[in-house]
């Protein structure tokens, strides 16, 4: 007869584990007393919150911010809020599993948008339901993707130019109208529409479509600059990114390993990428 592991043995004789709560239960218990926010007659009405996660308790792996929320409600706050600028694309030739992790880490970084090539179904496991607070996209091929994304940034970049042009003072004229009314803040406020149009071109220009991958001529993350726009490119398990995905790529990017193993879990890899990301651009919440 096989003898039990010790370790086992001794992990189920102690009291471990003992974990926290997560979420909130239903509004009665949580708040006693305290009118119901999705009554439209209450002084604290709003139209965020779901009855249904009010009746019955908010046990979803969201902040504690958004508790009670509809799932509209909170979309519509990220975007409100702001998202970042980079996208994210990975190849679903394969079905690979890894997707869901990929979606729930582009919402946890609150990437802009997420957008899974070809075959339209994938694994949404492991989102584990963020996808439905992320934007998430098809396309059917990467050229399709690229190319559209290029546009889009061109589309961007052509209406910052023209804004910028539009709203080019006559410095004379401002000068000499703000000095003889007293408003010279005004001029100051001209300027400053000015550098912020520019700053905002001037990422457009930078922006870059970016493949993580291990292969010839790719550079090391760890001295690597992300674009504050970027389209960040990654492939299957195993294969990696198709020929197309490399050859359509501004640059190719891979994460220094140390180990015996020729690349780390492709969700894994993501994780890395888009928080190298996060640590050159973010501003902390």
């Amino acid at each position: 007869m096989h003898e039990p592991n010790p370790i086992s043995l001794a992990a189920k004789a102690s009291d471990e584990p003992t974990f926290r709560e997560v979420g909130v239960g239903p509004w009665s218990q949580t708040h006693p007393g305290e009118p119901r926010p999705d009554d439209p007659a209450s002084p604290c009405y709003d139209a965020r919150y779901d009855t249904a996660l009010l009746d019955e308790g908010d046990r979803r792996n969201v902040l504690d911010r958004y508790r009670y929320w509809t799932v509209e409600a909170i979309k519509a706050d990220l975007d409100a809020r702001g998202r970042h600028g980079f996208d994210v694309a990975v190849e679903n030739w394969t079905h690979d599993f890894n997707i869901g992790s990929m979606v729930r880490t582009a919402n946890a970084f609150a990437a802009s948008h997420v957008y899974i090539v070809g075959p339209h179904k994938w694994n949404r496991k492991g989102a584990l339901m963020t996808e439905l607070y992320q934007h998430v996209e098809h396309r059917a091929t990467i050229e399709d993707l690229i190319t559209q994304w290029r546009a889009g940034i061109a589309d961007e970049t052509a209406e910052l130019e023209a804004r910028l042009a539009a709203s080019a003072p006559d410095r004379d004229a401002l000068w000499a109208g703000a000095r003889a009314g007293g408003m010279e803040h005004v001029v100051g406020d001209a300027a400053m529409e000015q550098v912020e149009l520019r700053d905002r071109l001037n990422v457009l220009r930078r922006a870059r479509v970016v493949a993580l991958d291990i292969i010839p001529g790719a550079v090391p993350i760890e001295t690597y600059r992300f674009p504050e726009r970027c389209l960040m490119l990654f492939g299957a398990e195993g294969p990696g990114l198709s020929e197309k995905a490399v050859s359509m790529a501004d640059d190719v990017v891979y994460i220094s390993q140390f180990g015996s193993v020729r690349s780390i879990n492709a969700g894994a890899a993501a994780a890395v990428s888009m928080h190298c990301w996060i640590a050159q651009h973010a501003v902390r919440p």
